[in-house]
């Protein structure tokens, strides 16, 4: 499915809401899928809620959800989604009941994606879909997800997990990152930095950046990072610095390091690739530039370097890549955008921690 644009239009989410469910993880499909549209307007994907049996379940912020359907809703969804969860035997002794576990694994060997937020991970486990994957949930579940579910290679220090057709994210506002994720995958950057710009959140945030665990807040903006953030990204195709940064900031190298990656998480290499790669796969999305026009514009320098960190964070080729999203919007008709033959869809792999054979890419750990 992923990558594949012959998926149904719009592409069917199916939002699997039980007991004890996390409002603002139930509410984050819907809000996000529900704002990515094409060019001309018309919705990517039409998103429902339901619960076992069709009834009310009660959330973690004192209202009940009265859903419109039932587990039926999993028999022809293309994408299921289990939201976090705070009451329940899932965190209690790591099961599920039957006629849950027994719907989400039918829509997974139907072929249908399967994505959790927050400690819906745990329902994913209880269900046998994460066994030998790597998974997230949110950091402070971590130690009891360990001791449920062992069989897992969980990753508490993501934001997210993308491992094919099953797919994990942390806490909270990471669920919202995972979904921009999977627009993104699956229509491009545009269409997810449309649906970013309605929901007024950042378009993208790296799925191996370190979640914010047990960490001080940082102090007021006028010594934070955010401004010179933005100058940078202004200087992509320049040669920057970490002594120019800090001098931007008006820091000490030292003290603009720490504050850097207090702020987001990152060592400020780590954010300048991270920047310049997704720089570069828009202008492999959206222009007819070479590749090495697009590893100077991009400050990569080289095309050699550019294939070496794109491949490192994205999972495949420059040329490969922009062969995969270079093609008409899923609405276009046949008639009108005549085309030869799609090429074969490309999976992008895990988006995880840095990739051992790349040092500067690996995820910043908690100080």
């Amino acid at each position: 499915m992923r990558n594949n644009r012959a998926m149904s239009v719009p592409h069917r989410v199916a939002v699997l809401a039980l007991d004890g469910v996390v409002a603002l993880d139930l509410g984050t499909p819907a809000q996000v899928f529900g704002a990515a549209r094409t060019d001309g307007g018309v919705p990517l994907y039409l998103v429902a809620t339901c619960t076992p049996g069709g009834q009310p379940v009660r959330s973690s912020a004192g209202f009940q959800v009265l859903p419109d359907h039932g587990l039926e809703l999993l028999d022809t969804a293309d994408t299921v989604i289990v939201p976090g969860i705070h009451a329940g035997a899932p965190l209690l002794d790591g099961t599920v009941a039957a006629e849950v576990a027994d719907a989400l694994r039918a829509a997974y060997t139907r072929g249908a994606r399967v994505m959790s937020i927050c400690t819906g991970a745990f329902v994913l486990a209880a269900a046998g879909l994460l066994d030998g994957r790597p998974a997230t949930t949110h950091w402070a579940y971590a130690p009891r997800f360990r001791r449920l579910h062992p069989g897992v290679r969980l990753d508490p220090d993501v934001l997210f997990v993308d491992d094919g057709r099953v797919l994990t994210s942390a806490g909270v506002a990471a669920g919202i990152d995972l979904c921009l994720h999977v627009v993104r995958t699956d229509h491009g950057s545009a269409a997810a930095n449309r649906a970013a710009r309605r929901c007024v959140v950042p378009p993208w945030r790296d799925g191996g950046q370190a979640q914010y665990i047990e960490r001080p807040v940082p102090r007021g903006t006028d010594h934070g990072t955010a401004a010179t953030r933005e100058w940078a990204r202004q200087r992509l195709h320049e040669p920057v610095a970490l002594r120019d940064m800090a001098a931007h900031a008006r820091m000490s190298v030292r003290t603009f390091t720490r504050h850097f990656r207090s702020e987001t998480g990152l060592s400020p290499a780590q954010w300048l690739l991270q920047q310049r790669t997704e720089h570069a796969r828009e202008l492999l999305e959206t222009t007819d530039l070479s590749v090495d026009r697009i590893a100077q514009d991009a400050g990569f320098g080289t095309t050699a370097a550019l294939r070496q960190h794109f491949h490192a964070r994205v999972g495949v080729a420059p040329t490969a890549y922009r062969r995969t999203f270079r093609h008409p919007s899923p609405a276009a008709s046949p008639a009108t955008s005549p085309r030869s033959p799609r090429p074969a869809p490309v999976d992008l792999g895990v988006v995880a921690p840095g990739r051992p054979d790349v040092p500067e890419l690996s995820t910043a750990t908690t100080p």
